[in-house]
């Protein structure tokens, strides 16, 4: 069958689509960066295009010719300067449908369940929504709900999964307590596969979860032996103190990073993750003891959940440093210009100070940015080296000062490489 895969670069999505590769479909994929998704899955047909803008029928049209069934592995967690919930959520999937009814394009949808805690939420109203008018449609559909989903890789929940479990001396967690029921990246992928087999007929509404059930503790710790470290007591965080930590992460959204620590996600943990209805007997659910033990953890694995927490810190460290070198000069900025003076006149030397002061705080402000941010980290690397080349050759005593303004350049450089070196979400 010839299949068109959106949201085919994400987390689930990825696995879906190599194992319909695999099994020997067309696969083409939707996405915001093709050329780079090419890059990584050469098998697959990419079309560039960001589903936000696709809320009109005539969107599809083109995208959806000779396709015979359309799964939607897309979706995002909550509004922010990156998503919009309610146009790719919503209004670009009722469009979706419109433009599939005349060929009577299967749809499979990669849902959630959608009442309990945060029901009313954006994340959840909008999945709602649409799954209501795909049921309506008249088109033939399968919808799919996976609890809590495990896999070789890791975003979102399951990335901060390993970032808890990779904690010194203990284990913080809020609503420790909490159900969870996980899924296999796997099997999402095998009842996606069923669903386009026909094996799962039309108008299904499935939730996919293991039989087991576990405390948010008791995943923590199973996810922490799997990192091979030693077992650490849990501390239990009351969710009031951990306000101000959503609070810094909806605002981190709202410039475009993706943290699983906004406020959607907190409120629909308050209840667990845990499903209303069992998989169906045809289809496998590994538990999570076995899908980790499948994917054995490397020295990878230890090094992205120990950085996956300190990545919000580094951004915002390099910000601050860039933004008060820029700022703490303009207090005084004819003593600041005074190293220029044997140089170049007093005008020219009180320019120049102004303009590097101006460029240290752009770079500091457009790191805060996520579509910003690498654009912003590469220009603090060259703006170092300049800085640096430029002491060296007009006042190399710098290097001895007792105070060590260049020196102190150089962790800077060393810290600006770690930021490029973890920035990439996906």
């Amino acid at each position: 069958m010839n299949i068109l895969i959106l949201g085919a670069t994400g987390f689930i999505g990825s696995v879906v689509a190599a194992r319909l590769a695999a099994e020997g479909h067309v696969v083409s994929g939707l996405g915001r960066n093709a050329a780079r998704a090419a890059r990584r899955q050469p098998g697959i047909r990419w079309h560039r295009a960001d589903l936000s803008q696709m809320t009109r029928p005539e969107d599809w049209r083109d995208i959806l010719d000779g396709k015979h069934a359309v799964v939607n592995c897309a979706g995002a967690l909550q509004d922010s300067l990156a998503d919009d919930l309610s146009a790719t959520q919503t209004e670009a999937m009722l469009a979706l449908y419109a433009a599939a009814k005349p060929a009577s394009t299967l749809i499979i949808q990669i849902s959630a369940r959608t009442d309990g805690a945060g029901s009313d939420l954006p994340f959840l109203a909008t999945k709602r929504v649409a799954d209501k008018a795909l049921a309506a449609s008249g088109l033939p559909y399968v919808i799919l709900r996976p609890s809590l989903v495990l896999g070789r890789n890791a975003h979102g929940g399951t990335a901060l999964l390993r970032a808890l479990a990779s904690f010194p001396l203990a284990l913080p967690l809020i609503h420790a307590d909490s159900p969870v029921e996980t899924v296999a990246a796997e099997d999402v992928a095998t009842a996606v596969s069923a669903a386009i087999s026909g094996t799962l007929p039309s108008g299904s509404d499935i939730e996919l979860a293991a039989e087991e059930r576990h405390t948010l503790a008791d995943l923590v710790r199973l996810h922490r032996a799997w990192l091979g470290l030693p077992d650490a007591p849990v501390l239990s965080v009351p969710p009031a103190v951990a306000r101000p930590v959503t609070w810094l992460a909806d605002i981190a959204g709202h410039l475009g990073w993706r943290s699983p620590l906004r406020s959607t996600a907190m409120t629909v943990m308050s209840e667990g993750v845990s499903m209303n209805r069992r998989t169906p007997s045809g289809l496998p659910a590994l538990s999570a003891a076995a899908t980790l033990a499948a994917n054995p953890s490397g020295v990878q694995d230890l090094w992205f959940a120990r950085l996956y927490l300190l990545k919000a810190p580094i951004i915002a460290g390099l910000s601050l440093f860039w933004l008060l070198s820029g700022l703490i000069p303009l207090l005084a900025p004819s003593q600041a210009s005074a190293h220029f003076l044997p140089f170049m006149p007093l005008s020219a030397a009180m320019a120049l100070t102004m303009t590097t002061c101006l460029i240290d705080v752009a770079l500091g402000a457009a790191v805060l940015f996520r579509p910003f941010a690498r654009r912003a980290i590469i220009g603090m690397l060259a703006v170092s080296l300049a800085y640096l080349l430029g002491g060296t050759v007009l006042e190399p005593a710098l290097w001895l000062d007792p105070l060590g303004p260049l020196v102190k350049v150089l962790p800077s450089l060393l810290l600006t490489l770690a930021a490029l070196a973890i920035l990439d979400e996906r």
